[in-house]
């Protein structure tokens, strides 16, 4: 960005629910035509935050942390709920 820029005045996120819902973008060609484009965001898509963003620069390395993520969930869950039972003083019926 130039310096000159100033956006001190724009509201962060203000169009953000309008561009999930679609937009149209008009292009008036030299010969005086128009191009008329459709956007909508495909059923599954998500905007990434732009620090995220920068860790993951597309589709495949996004998909590769989440199913990493997967990957350890189920054991990360069993963790979860054995220490739930210790905070509730409940017995652990593996254990018994």
């Amino acid at each position: 960005m130039r310096a000159e820029y100033d956006f001190s005045a724009g509201v962060r996120g203000e169009h953000a629910e309008a561009y999930h819902q679609g937009h149209t973008v008009t292009i008036r060609k030299k010969d005086g035509s128009l191009l008329v484009q459709n956007f909508k965001l495909e059923e599954g898509a998500v905007v990434l935050a732009p620090d995220v963003r920068e860790y993951f620069p597309d589709a495949q390395s996004v998909n590769a942390a989440l199913r990493t993520l997967i990957s350890i969930a189920p054991r990360l869950k069993d963790k979860t709920r054995l220490s739930q039972r210790k905070d509730k003083k409940v017995p652990d019926p593996m254990i018994e």
